[in-house]
């Protein structure tokens, strides 16, 4: 941050300097925002220990900002130009959906677009009833385990991540959203720490991202963990293990719903028979795939 920005003290024009400095170091968006303006306002709220969905552009545009908190935004604007880390781990937060949850860079930046799929009711017309019993699968934060637990109430919710450093983050996310009674996490490769079981729902944001776009990925997406991104040379690597092993955990009448981002081609090119069905969300119409339990390979 310039000399300049520190001497600004007004919510507005703090906003403005960074979002032009923002964009003068091209840096690169999509963990919670997708643009300079947003992602400024994501670090001056937390600067001013503002709620995380205060209107910085409406009323307290014009407002001051303290001196002390202008020192931590300027610091923040800093690390965000010269580390080409995304927002939410300068912050140690995220927001999905509007649930707060911790996060640091040995997990992703939860952003998952299932969140969407539970809240907006996507998988109503599917369910025969009420589910009792979800998983998520490559839970990361525990974000998607949280949000399954909020949408069905009645649920109980099994996580599970590979990596211990995602276990013990997902478990401080479980306690900040007071959701202990219904999730439960579980360390481990996929389906191996919970056999025997089966659910109503599973559900995963695995990593997908296919070998040419990993090595193409603008530098915050370089600052998370690679395990939790690649997904082999065409992006279906662990979502090929995720499918083939799905029909011995899921419930009669059960559904599997996998993120897939943009890897549509490659995932139709990976099952060209197999029947499933793309759930629109607002990013887009095929990020998002629905399969049910009876088409599952066997």
């Amino acid at each position: 941050m310039t000399a300049a920005l520190s001497q600004v003290f007004t919510v507005g024009t703090m906003l403005e300097a960074a979002e032009a400095q923002f964009e003068a170091a091209q840096l690169a968006y999509g963990h919670g925002t997708d643009n300079a303006f947003d992602d400024a306002c994501v670090l001056l709220r937390e600067a001013m220990i503002l709620p995380y969905d205060a209107n910085l552009t409406d009323e307290l545009w014009d407002s001051a900002v303290p001196n002390s908190a202008a020192t931590v935004f300027n610091g923040f604007v800093q690390r965000r130009i010269t580390e080409r880390v995304p927002a939410p781990y300068i912050t140690g937060k995220a927001y999905v959906q509007g649930i707060g949850l911790y996060t640091d860079p040995a997990v992703i930046v939860p952003r998952s677009l299932l969140g969407e799929v539970l809240f907006a009711g996507s998988l109503d017309s599917w369910l025969a009833a009420e589910p009792r019993s979800v998983l998520d699968l490559c839970t990361g934060s525990g974000a998607i385990a949280i949000q399954a637990a909020i949408a069905f109430e009645q649920a109980e919710v099994d996580g599970v991540d590979i990596e211990p450093s995602a276990i013990a983050l997902a478990k401080r996310n479980i306690v900040l959203n007071e959701v202990g009674k219904q999730v439960n996490i579980h360390q481990g490769d996929l389906y191996t720490p919970i056999t025997g079981k089966r659910y109503d729902i599973i559900l995963s944001n695995p990593p997908y991202v296919n070998a040419d776009s990993m090595a193409a990925l603008p530098a915050e997406f370089r600052t998370e963990p690679t395990l939790a991104l690649a997904g082999g040379v065409d992006g279906m690597d662990i979502i090929r293990r995720i499918i083939n092993g799905a029909a011995l955990h899921l419930n009669p009448q059960g559904l599997l719903v996998i993120e897939i981002g943009h890897e549509a081609a490659y995932f139709e090119a990976a099952y060209p028979t197999l029947r499933f069905t793309y759930l629109p969300v607002n990013a887009g119409d095929d990020l998002v795939v629905l399969i049910e339990g009876k088409d599952l390979p066997v």
